[in-house]
């Protein structure tokens, strides 16, 4: 049920920045799911989950509109929230999954490209996105399409989605019912585009991004080739595992050989290396690091199910996503130093040596106080092997995270006219209405390693139950090996959101140039949050998957916000430079009462008690409409503005504290022993305060007159944001927190960051970060602000005098980012970050473009002729050049001087920019409009036997059908008549996306772009 503001604002002219898309628009543009929507506004930016990301991505399609994080884009159904995501993580925002809602039942969306959170509450700083649903409809519409990848340089993988929408009613009642169904088989894989083939992205101008963990390789060392890719099944000594105890160490194994580096200058022992030096030979191959690329999916298999009725509204919907991941590599060390949890083994699994597959015979380091002293080991200490790698390749082959969710949407209400009361009340309306939202979220993640599990199995000392971590690349170890290590761990959440409201709205005196309308309105929200994890993972105790802690979080908002509109002067009362004036304002307060359930202790974290906290927010907003002249003298000119004063309370997930584990991709300017990817833990703060904003717009809407058709709009934005709850990022952290010297070291920052090294194996300079404590806070701010403009041209050829040859319509629709600055803490410069990609452990965004825009032209077929059914067109995506991830680039320590690294001067890694990237779409849809026969006489139809109908009048009416009966289901004309086909191709020329060496999965910008490439579909829909 729309809110009572909302349509007030839509019965007068825009004063605010609003984009409509109805479904026509959509199908027309060629937009056929919820990922191609949120890629084809330009407004869109930022580190945004879509379907596009497998590695890290969890099946849902969030907005984030200026590119500031998801949460601060406000997702509404009918005007009113809805639960968020339940299966989001502690220290985390996330947003409404929009992929849960098919177009097939939307009648049109609206994207306010403006902070609104005096009119709508929390959230809506950087825009709101508003899903209006069908409400009224008749007759029945069956449809359905049907699409794939295969004319280009993907693999097959198909889209299908069927639908089937019925409605009836009268003047007085709506029932609309909708059930829809979606598919995605088979997916395309990295492998499949040249962009993403190979985690080897050095020749692209990116890193090496392939991993170190892999079978076969000991610390700096790896198997013999011969043994390496030699035979596979279970371990054979001397064949594809070395022999037990044969030697002191790797470097005096007759099995292991030093095989140079991937690139620069070989390695000075063991010349020449086993395998050619970059770049010859791609990096060395398999043999130098894993290729996880060979097997990722980049574009996962999923599927959706929905129905939706309205009457009393009710939506129940299904979705499933499988992202498939590399096979489990073995890292964190299951061995920990005792009396802490920081792991043994700096890199790799420490394996001991009793362990009856280890093949050396001295230990390179001892884990003390292992076991109870004893005669012959009077410290309790454990002989290991360290930095041993090693993955599942065969033991389990990919990982799958499968992420089910199953979302659920109830309206009552009930709304009225007051007029009956007074004729001053005439204009007066009220609504009074309940809704429960409920998202509940599944995720099985299969192929994981347990760390108690994998302990027992390297203690174990019978080949026929021991681990075999020493294997080559196609070897695998026992059933009763694998049995003890590997898991599939259940996770699961629950969001609900009950809403009560109220809103009354009407007009309060006349002015001369119109009347005075207000809107009023109160809500009470209750949401609440609850996450189980795994034993495994509310612990710490896995290897391969995310781990975190269960949490559980509610609150109670109370609300009440008021909007008065006043015409100063209108068409109707004016004088000069004061065509049309009118002002909007408006006003919300919220109060919140947040309680968080107390922490077991798990991996660094000590228990934390449960929390309570309250706070409340009162802003303002206003909005100006202006017309300086009347259109008959030059045209339309509008001028619009507004100043808002926006606030944002933290998400549930921001305010447990509990804690969530991540992986991020981070460059080291200080140590080259970090690996790629580090541990970090993001905890969450349950004395966090609500964000604020000051914002305003001010814009221009011309229609000149001599020029009919042509409509042209800019709007300049600003968002100045402060106290931004976010945590700080790994890359970030990393950079403020230099070690104080070589060797391991601990350092904490002022925010409460910790970074953790190790020793490292090079004495002369930093340890390799292991750890980084990662809470979330109010952080300083960010001022974001840029231009929006469109211009749409329809040309009717009627015009020439000529007749009717139909009409084109030629749109450009951008946003100019301008400015974009960060600062991450009041005592730390503020960073220029606008028209870049940011690294991946940065945590605010990550990708900024300066430039983005749609261009788009369609042929529509005359009137009253078999062309008018006839839609063609074409429409061109384009993103403009920006910068790379260039502080990783050049190893910079400054994220505001990004390019003033060491390696930014020429050598193989330095600063770079990302390409402009360009796609085109072809779109053809014709509907069958044929004209109905001439009413004819029936036999058996009498002339009189009509009924009588009540008119909105009062008085009935004798109303005879006409008969169809030779326009019926048996004709081809009946068939055809109202059925729409539809024919379309996306990224015409198979375009692979721009390369951007920031991004760690697939090598390109996965929240503004696609790496399906060139894409056929194919459609058809019947309306009875």
């Amino acid at each position: 049920m729309p809110s009572l503001s909302c349509r007030l604002r839509l019965r007068r002219p825009p004063r605010r920045p609003v984009d409509t898309y109805r479904p026509q628009d959509i199908e027309k543009l060629g937009i056929r799911n919820a990922t191609d929507l949120q890629e084809f506004i330009p407004q869109e930016a930022g580190g945004t989950v879509n379907l596009n990301i497998g590695n890290g991505g969890d099946g849902t399609v969030q907005f984030n509109l200026r590119g500031l994080l998801a949460k601060e884009t406000l997702v509404l159904i009918d005007g009113k929230r809805v639960a968020y995501g339940s299966l989001g993580v502690a220290g985390f925002s996330g947003g409404p999954d929009i992929n849960l809602i098919p177009f097939s039942m939307v009648d049109h969306v609206d994207i306010l490209k403006d902070g609104a959170s005096a009119v709508y509450g929390s959230d809506a700083i950087s825009g709101v996105v508003n899903f209006f649903l069908v409400h009224k409809f008749r007759g029945l519409e069956i449809g359905g399409t049907y699409g794939n990848t295969n004319l280009g340089a993907s693999n097959e993988m198909g889209e299908w989605e069927a639908w089937l929408k019925a409605g009836t009613g009268d003047d007085k009642t709506d029932i609309v019912v909708v059930a829809d169904f979606w598919q995605r088989l088979g997916g395309v894989f990295s492998r499949d585009r040249d962009i993403s083939s190979n985690g080897f992205f050095i020749p692209f101008g990116g890193f090496d991004a392939r991993s170190g963990n892999f079978p076969g390789r000991v610390q700096g060392r790896r198997l013999l080739p011969s043994m390496f890719f030699g035979p596979g099944g279970l371990p054979q000594f001397g064949v594809n595992t070395p022999l037990p105890h044969s030697a002191p160490n790797a470097a005096t194994s007759p099995f292991y050989k030093f095989p140079g580096v991937a690139f620069g200058t070989p390695a000075a022992n063991n010349m020449p290396p086993v395998l050619g030096p970059f770049p010859d030979t791609k990096g060395g191959g398999d043999y130098f690091f894993f290729n996880f690329a060979a097997f990722t999916p980049a574009l996962p298999p999923g599927d959706r199910q929905v129905y939706y009725g309205s009457f009393t509204r009710d939506m129940y919907a299904r979705s499933f996503f499988d992202a498939s991941l590399a096979a489990v590599p073995f890292t964190p060390d299951p061995f920990k130093t005792p009396g802490t949890n920081a792991f043994f083994s700096p890199t790799g699994i420490s394996v001991p040596l009793t362990n009856p597959f280890n093949p050396f015979t001295v230990a390179d380091a001892t884990l003390p106080g292992f076991f109870p002293p004893t005669p012959d080991n009077p410290t309790g200490g454990l002989p290991v092997t360290t930095g041993v790698r090693f993955r599942g390749i065969n033991d389990t082959g990919p990982r799958s995270e499968k992420f089910t969710y199953w979302d659920q949407l109830f309206d009552v209400g009930l709304r009225g006219e007051m007029g009956e009361f007074a004729d001053y009340l005439k204009t007066w309306n009220w609504v009074l209405g309940f809704r429960y939202s409920r998202n509940e979220g599944q995720d099985l993640s299969i192929g994981e390693v347990s760390q108690p599990g994998l302990r027992q199995a390297l203690l174990d000392t019978d080949p026929a139950s021991a681990f075999d971590p020493f294997l080559n690349f196609n070897g695998h170890n026992t059933g009763l090996a694998r049995q003890q290590v590997y898991v599939t761990l259940h996770n699961s959440g629950e969001y609900e959101l009950p809403i009560g409201y109220a809103t009354i709205n009407g007009d309060l005196f006349n002015l001369p140039a119109g009347p005075v309308s207000f809107a009023i309105g109160g809500e009470y929200d209750a949401p609440r949050f609850t996450r189980d994890r795994d034993a495994l993972n509310n612990t710490f105790q896995s290897i391969g998957s995310v781990d975190g802690q269960s949490f559980r979080v509610n609150r109670d908002v109370w609300g009440i916000y008021e909007e008065i509109r006043v015409p100063f002067t209108s068409p109707t009362w004016n004088f000069p430079g004061f065509y049309s004036f009118e002002v909007d304002f408006a006003e919300r307060e919220e109060w919140y009462s947040n309680n968080t359930s107390a922490v077991l202790a798990s991996g660094l974290f000590p228990r934390v008690r449960a929390s309570h906290s309250r706070y409340n927010a009162q802003k303002p907003k206003v909005s100006v409409r202006w017309q300086p002249l009347d259109p008959k003298y030059i045209g339309a000119v509008t001028l619009r503005g507004s100043y808002t004063e926006a606030f944002h309370a933290p998400t549930l997930g921001e305010l447990t504290p509990a804690s969530s584990q991540n992986f991020p991709i981070v460059a080291d300017p200080f140590s080259t022993q970090t690996e790629p990817q580090i541990e970090e833990r993001v905890i969450g703060n349950p004395n966090l305060h609500p964000e604020v904003a000051y914002e305003w717009t001010y814009g221009i809407v011309y229609s000149p007159k001599w020029l009919k058709g042509l409509t042209l709009s800019a709007d300049w934005w600003h968002i100045d944001m402060r106290d931004i709850v976010t945590a700080i990022g790994a890359q970030t952290i990393i950079l403020e927190n230099p070690p104080p010297n070589n060797g391991a070291s601990t350092v904490v920052g002022g925010t409460g960051a910790i970074v953790v090294r190790g020793g490292g194996d090079n004495p002369n300079e930093p340890g390799p970060v292991l750890l980084i404590n990662d809470p979330s806070n109010n952080l300083s701010g960010a001022v974001f602000e840029g231009l929006d403009y469109e211009g749409i041209y329809i040309l009717d050829s009627s015009i020439f005098g000529a007749g009717d040859f139909g009409r084109l319509t030629t749109t450009v629709n951008g946003t100019w980012l301008s400015r974009a600055e960060f600062q991450a803490a009041s005592n730390v410069k503020r960073v220029g970050i606008a028209g870049e990609f940011l690294p991946p452990g940065f945590a605010l965004t990550s990708s900024l473009p300066w430039h983005r825009a749609n261009f788009s032209i369609f042929y529509d077929g005359p009137a009253d002729t078999w062309a008018a059914g006839l839609d063609v067109g074409a429409v061109v995506h384009w993103i403009g050049q920006y910068e790379d991830d260039n502080a990783s680039l050049t190893a910079s320590t400054k994220l505001n001087e990004p390019r003033s690294g060491p390696k930014g001067g020429g050598d193989e890694i330095a600063a770079r920019k990302v390409a402009p990237y360009t796609t085109l779409d072809l779109i053809l849809n014709y509907t069958f409009n044929l004209p109905p026969p001439a009413p004819a006489e029936v036999p058996g139809f009498a002339k009189d036997g009509g009924k009588n109908v009540r008119m909105k009048d009062g008085k009935e009416k004798n109303v005879v059908p006409v008969s169809t009966a030779e326009y019926g289901c048996n004709n081809w004309r009946w068939w055809l008549n109202n059925t729409t086909i539809t024919l379309g191709m996306q990224n015409v020329l198979d375009e692979d996306p721009s390369f951007v060496a920031g991004s760690f999965e697939n090598g390109y910008d996965e929240s503004i772009a696609t790496i399906k490439g060139r894409y056929w579909y194919v459609g058809l829909k019947k309306r009875f």
